[in-house]
């Protein structure tokens, strides 16, 4: 019986380890994303998108009317390319990452700083996609605001 439960509990920790792991390798991913944009580094940013990635932002405009819009990982690398090291920063935090084999989301409430003073707020929304066992940026949606009080 001890060796069942020892067995038992060898099995459960390992798996605790390896979704850790898979954990560990969707976040890096989302940071490298960050990183790339405050290096101002186009290549890198590029390299954590899947090639067929959607980009969208929720917008309020002054009426209140909600729109969103659309842009390429083609145009966004292209103006964090533009920009100088340190000019854009992005903080996030971890509030949620779910994974299910090949599908992982994540949600990052975030602060973005533009040349060191604040700009705005809101939520990151990520789907990532392993494919060919690297995990991709599928699909980003963000909210936008000045105040997240």
């Amino acid at each position: 019986m001890k060796y069942v439960l020892a067995f038992t509990i060898a099995i459960l920790s390992f798996n605790s380890l390896l979704a850790q792991s898979t954990q560990d390798s969707v976040k890096n991913v989302v940071n490298t994303l960050f990183k790339a944009m405050k290096d101002a580094d186009s290549i890198l940013l590029q390299s954590t998108f899947a090639d067929s990635a959607v980009l969208q932002t929720i917008v309020k405009n002054k009426l209140g009317k909600i729109s969103i819009d659309n842009d390429s990982v083609k145009d966004f690398a292209s103006f964090v390319g533009k920009q100088q090291k340190n000019m854009l920063d992005e903080q996030i935090v971890f509030n949620t990452v779910l994974i299910d084999a090949d599908l992982a989301m994540v949600w990052t409430p975030y602060k973005f700083y533009f040349k060191g003073a604040y700009s705005h707020c809101g939520v990151n929304s990520f789907q990532l996609v392993r494919i060919n066992s690297v995990w991709k940026i599928q699909y980003l949606i963000d909210t936008r605001r000045k105040s997240c009080e």
